[in-house]
């Protein structure tokens, strides 16, 4: 069976740290672009990072620089989600998909989602 799975979300307070993992079967990441969406109450959707794995590119919203990281475990065929200093505005339903990459870049489309995993940040 293809599919992806978040976990690693829960409950943190401002300043603390999550690691979110998305891991997938039935299908290999090598060179597909991955990317973690999250969609909060009332708000659409945004793009928080990305990896492209078949040339390394990552991409952030700007609001997560510095604060947030990206990785993957090829082994594992899991891409990982380092968010550090965390924010009550993080709070927020995070998703990951995959697809295949564009050069220097994500995916134009995403043919693999996972059903989300909820972080919430409390001040």
């Amino acid at each position: 069976e293809v599919q992806l799975v978040e976990s690693g979300g829960g409950l943190v307070q401002a300043g603390g740290s999550l690691r979110l993992s998305c891991a997938a079967s039935g299908f290999t990441f090598d060179d597909l672009a991955i990317i973690w969406f999250r969609q909060a109450p009332g708000k659409e959707r945004e793009a928080v990072s990305c990896l492209n794995n078949r040339d390394s590119t990552t991409y952030y919203l700007d609001s997560v620089k510095g604060r947030f990281t990206i990785s993957n475990e090829n082994a594992k065929n899991t891409v990982y989600l380092q968010m550090n200093n965390l924010k009550p505005e993080d709070t927020a339903v995070y998703s990951c998909a995959a697809g295949h990459p564009v050069v220097e870049g994500c995916a134009v489309e995403y043919d693999y989602w996972g059903q989300g995993t909820q972080v919430t940040v409390s001040s």
